[in-house]
């Protein structure tokens, strides 16, 4: 039995009033009985008495487990990740080892959920070459195989070539619940072990 704490909630001796109107362990209300005998309760129920509503008259006190329900109160003020569009740049130079560092970059964002924009930027006459950023982000999409999921292909806006991918979170938990994002490399050489296996 918790002995009470500062949260808001008056638990067990910390409850003051001589009387109170009680709901039990199976959520049926008792109606208004004197204080010891709502702690009598909790006690033999091996639970605590917990003040849930202060300020009616009398005020109301359930029997339950405190512990449970601090982790249930606090698991509800706890924020969702917020899904966010997270931007990876390229050029149509960039080297493939950048290339890589940049694409581990994305797996994260992903693994945790947020949307990933690649971009593609032109300088000069690289627009001409449209055809080798198109190829560079099909290679980018191959290496991330079924963790993603093309939610706009790749498309020209003004001098940058953009494709926006969305995590496929069943296959990221494979990873996650193994305890690890996964890397461009693992990725690459497991798909390669694959498609010998064919």
């Amino acid at each position: 039995m918790a002995k009470g704490t500062t949260t808001g909630y008056r638990t067990n001796e910390q409850i003051r009033v001589p009387r109170v109107r009680l709901i039990d362990e199976n959520n049926e209300q008792v109606g208004i009985v004197e204080l010891a005998e709502a702690l009598r309760r909790a006690r033999e129920a091996g639970l605590d008495l917990v003040e849930v509503a202060r300020n009616e008259l009398p005020p109301v006190c359930r029997i339950m487990d405190y512990g449970k329900f601090k982790y249930h109160m606090k698991k509800k003020g706890r924020k969702h990740h917020e899904q966010q569009l997270k931007e990876v740049r390229l050029r149509p130079k960039t080297d493939e080892n950048d290339r890589n560092i940049k694409v581990n970059k994305a797996i994260k964002f992903l693994s945790r959920g947020d949307k990933v924009q690649f971009t593609m930027q032109f300088r000069g006459r690289e627009r001409a070459h449209r055809e080798l950023a198109a190829a560079i982000f099909q290679e980018v999409l191959e290496d991330l195989g079924d963790l993603v999921k093309v939610e706009r292909p790749p498309v020209m806006d003004g001098r940058h070539l953009i494709m926006i991918l969305a995590p496929n979170k069943t296959a990221f938990e494979r990873f996650l619940a193994a305890g690890k994002v996964p890397t461009v490399q693992e990725l690459s050489s497991a798909q390669r072990q694959a498609a010998l296996q064919r």
